[in-house]
């Protein structure tokens, strides 16, 4: 099954929501910023996160994006810039 990249960035206007989106966004992927993640997902595991996010969020108050950056294939390789402090990956532990 093909897997595609997503940053998955989120503005959660409560603060025990935002904890709770980002504990599960960081059981799919790898914080990129803040309230960015980098995730690659099937089809299956995107709906699996969308179904976990769901019940949390506020549909009046909050908003998560799942931006497609197209197929994670070694054809395809994963190239940011930045522009201040320099990207590091980060392991996908975080400890809050």
């Amino acid at each position: 099954m093909n897997r595609h990249r997503f940053l998955i960035c989120y503005d959660i206007a409560n603060p025990k929501r935002l904890r709770q989106v980002a504990r599960v966004c960081e059981s799919f992927g790898s914080r990129i910023q803040l309230s960015v993640f980098e995730a690659s997902l099937s089809q299956t595991m995107l709906a699996k996160l969308k179904t976990e996010l769901e019940p949390i969020i506020n549909h009046a108050h909050d908003q998560i994006l799942f931006v497609n950056l197209g197929l994670d294939n070694e054809s395809t390789p994963f190239s940011m810039q930045t522009l201040g402090l320099p990207y590091i990956k980060k392991s996908r532990i975080t400890i809050i």
